[in-house]
């Protein structure tokens, strides 16, 4: 699994009360980042009976009530430590006169409500509660009994997993696919396990279309003949043809010129591509997945995205949520990226502060910015214990403007611009108002970010510290 690009599931609905199951995901020990995480179900149980044992098991007890024990290998764990339990139809959380405390959302807490996606702190073990999700078996399921289909399709959410198993389906057939999501929740990697499970012999070709230069669009896509302008010196296939037989992913497609939709309009309906220059069109058999952080349907509303294209492509939908609504895939993330990193980051332990940080972090750019800021602490952390200091500077915060920055009020924003405005937003706080910085971290070009915050009326210069 590639986690640089892990994916997730359309955004997993938050279910309330009556509707579905609740469970607890560990979602990483400190000391055993590599281990990933597991999943409790509380199916039929009014109590939850929490401390620490010999291995990760979960035992079913009948008795007045019906009550469950979950025991994890955490030190810092009491043996008794926490009891979760349902009153009047709500979960709470009790701490059981614990050694080091119980904490929720980063308070300790001798008693306290359990809100849906509330992060649970036991000795160096932390948890996410999740309310309602759908039934699923086995009541105890760890990372390494996961069998994914695909490469990066592999997780803990019973929500997330029926979403998969869509997305399987869609993949073995001719239903053209569009993929939604922010920056780097791993759009690229869901086309590519569309591919490897449609069984198509022909290669995957990624294409970011908001790389290109707009005057070189249909030139890139389509190809050109030989003399078709100054420069075209032989024959060129195109990415459209190098795709033959196999999958095109058009990533950021929303940002492709209204000419080279047109085209492409031409290659979906007709299966055919004409090159640059040429005067015969090129018959071609290939799968189409679009991918894009951007709202096409506002965008085709403003005769920017051609309607008729937008219909073609949206056989299949598919969201992909943020990081940040998807913690209880948190540490079979890390554990992959920890992986992926090289030997110094296997080694690596967290110190509660800083796993603490990690999970309570907004994650504006997603798993690709936790990436960066795991290679940063690998380097950092000499002793192999990454401490808070050395996590960087977004994930335990800045301090904020005293004043508040200028800019268009969110309230009158559609959904897609108001994420857009947090997300510049969030960037510049992080980075002291350096648009250079924050356009890299959004990989768009230091032009493109200067529109949108003219756009937002964003002044950057509020940022500075």
């Amino acid at each position: 699994m590639d986690p640089s690009r892990t994916i997730t599931q359309t955004h997993e609905r938050r279910s309330g009360p009556g509707k579905g199951q609740p469970y607890l995901f560990l979602t990483l020990r400190c000391d055993h980042p590599l281990e990933g995480g597991a999943r409790f179900s509380f199916q039929g149980a009014d109590q939850v009976n929490i401390g620490r044992g010999g291995a990760l098991q979960i035992e079913r007890q009948q008795g007045e009530t019906s009550s469950i024990r979950i025991s994890v290998p955490d030190g810092r764990m009491s043996s008794r430590h926490a009891r979760l339990q349902r009153v009047l139809g709500a979960w709470m959380i009790e701490d059981a006169g614990s050694k080091n405390g119980t904490f929720v959302d980063g308070k300790r807490v001798t008693t306290s409500p359990l809100a849906d996606g509330a992060l649970v702190e036991l000795g160096h073990s932390f948890f996410v509660f999740r309310e309602a999700l759908p039934r699923a078996e086995p009541a105890l399921l760890e990372q390494r009994a996961l069998k994914p289909p695909a490469r990066g399709m592999a997780t803990l959410s019973p929500a997330f997993a029926l979403e998969l198993e869509r997305v399987a389906t869609f993949a073995r057939s001719q239903v053209p696919v569009l993929v939604s999501g922010e920056t780097g929740t791993g759009k690229e990697l869901i086309a590519s396990a569309i591919h490897q499970l449609s069984g198509r012999p022909g290669p995957f070709v990624a294409v970011n279309c908001g790389a290109i230069a707009p005057n070189l669009v249909e030139s890139e896509l389509f190809g050109y003949r030989k003399g078709a302008f100054s420069g075209a010196l032989e024959d060129r296939p195109g990415l459209v043809r190098s795709s033959e037989h196999g999958t095109l992913l058009l990533d950021e497609i929303g940002d492709l010129p209204l000419a080279a939709q047109a085209a492409l309009l031409r290659v979906l309906q007709e299966s055919e591509v004409l090159p640059v220059g040429g005067t015969r069109p090129v018959k071609v058999d290939l799968r189409v997945v679009a991918a894009t952080h951007r709202d096409l349907g506002a965008l085709a509303g403003q005769d920017r995205f051609r309607r008729d294209l937008l219909a073609r492509l949206d056989g299949a939908r598919i969201m992909l949520p943020a990081l940040r609504e998807r913690r209880e895939d948190f540490g079979l993330i890390l554990s992959a990226l920890m992986e992926k990193t090289g030997e110094m980051a296997r080694d690596l332990i967290f110190s509660a502060d800083a796993a603490r940080a990690l999970l309570l972090h907004s994650w504006p750019l997603n798993v690709r910015e936790l990436e960066k800021c795991l290679a940063s602490a690998v380097l950092l952390a000499r002793d192999g214990r990454v401490e808070l200091e050395h996590l960087r500077e977004t994930v335990f915060g800045v301090p904020k403007p005293v004043a508040p920055p200028q800019g268009v009020a969110p309230e009158g924003l559609r959904e897609a611009d108001r994420r857009l405005r947090e997300q510049l937003i969030e960037l510049l706080r992080a980075n002291g108002g350096n648009v250079t910085a924050a356009a890299r971290m959004m990989g768009k070009a230091r032009t493109q970010v200067q529109r949108w915050l003219r756009r937002f009326e964003i002044d950057p210069a509020s940022f500075i510290r």
